[in-house]
């Protein structure tokens, strides 16, 4: 994972790559309540390296549409990253 996103952000810094590699391989299997640690062993790993989230802008509104179209709530208020 981490090769194909220098292929892809080959601008990027090596250990903003490495970290975001080991972040997003990663986050989607824990469940909510070990990401603040998985979050804390990350930033000891990487101590000053800050790798921005990818955003899916166009996705996400989309999917607040449907999600405000049923009535259903949504937010991120309540997560721990972002």
């Amino acid at each position: 994972m981490a090769g194909q996103l220098k292929r892809s952000f080959s601008d990027l810094q090596e250990d903003i790559v490495l970290m975001r590699a080991l972040r997003d391989m990663n986050m989607p299997k824990f469940v909510y309540e070990d990401v603040p640690l998985f979050t804390g062993l990350i930033t000891d790993l990487f101590p000053g390296v800050v790798a921005d989230r990818v955003g899916y802008e166009t996705l996400n509104g989309h999917i607040v549409d449907v999600l405000e179209r049923r009535g259903c709530k949504h937010s991120d208020d309540d997560l721990f990253y972002k």
